[in-house]
């Protein structure tokens, strides 16, 4: 999708259309959108905890019965660790949690095979979505673009508390020290051990090496 382009498409009255009713978080809507066939429409009533409704403008309930409604394909994200999901995996220390004791680590990170980070680093950032837990973590992010957006953390220890000041309205970026790639696929390597993996805002255990790959619109939704 280039800027400027519409978003979504009318849902008709196609009587085959099969709608799934999706209720929960983000991790829930991404089970449901990894598990479902692919033409179905997802109808997702969210919790607070939904950074994708955000994006999307979904509030409680989800979105209104009745005509004119839209179908948005969004990207879905498949975590080499099992794990699916539509808008964030955070691998290392989220940003809105980096504090001053945080370790750097060697990482590695190719996206699209090529090297976009070769250093060290507290966090690797593979967002689909815009926010993570209500900050504009990523502010160029788009849920239907068919990309991925890399961020890579590498600031020391007195530049953390005001960048997580700056998270709420996105100007925490641009930085030099949070290098920023754009991708279809990402791979991060930590050279010493795991390090924690979040994938939709829940905690997935720890890791050493993770794999993300985007598959453009497979996650239909209704507005």
């Amino acid at each position: 999708m280039r800027p400027g382009e519409p978003w979504g498409e009318p849902l008709g009255p196609d009587p085959e259309v099969l709608v799934v009713e999706v209720t929960g978080d983000d991790a829930d809507l991404a089970a449901t959108a990894a598990a479902a066939e692919p033409r179905a429409v997802l109808r997702f009533d969210p919790s607070p905890a939904s950074d994708l409704a955000r994006a999307l403008g979904l509030g409680p309930g989800g979105p209104p019965e009745g005509p004119g409604r839209t179908v948005a394909a969004c990207d879905l994200l498949d975590v080499g660790i099992g794990r699916h999901a539509v808008n964030a995996v955070v691998l290392g220390i989220a940003p809105d949690r980096l504090r001053p004791w945080h370790r750097l680590h060697p990482v590695t990170v190719e996206v699209d095979g090529r090297m976009v980070g070769d250093g060290h680093a507290t966090t690797v950032v593979v967002a689909n979505g815009q926010f993570l837990r209500g900050t504009d973590l990523v502010p160029r992010g788009h849920p239907g673009d068919g990309r991925i957006e890399v961020q890579v953390y590498a600031l020391g220890p007195g530049e953390r508390r005001a960048m997580r000041a700056r998270l709420a309205v996105g100007d925490h970026v641009p930085h030099p020290r949070i290098f920023q790639a754009t991708g279809r696929t990402a791979v991060v390597r930590w050279d010493h051990g795991g390090q924690p993996v979040e994938v939709d805002g829940h905690a997935q255990g720890r890791a050493g090496e993770v794999e993300v790959v985007v598959r453009p619109g497979a996650a239909r939704v209704l507005l």
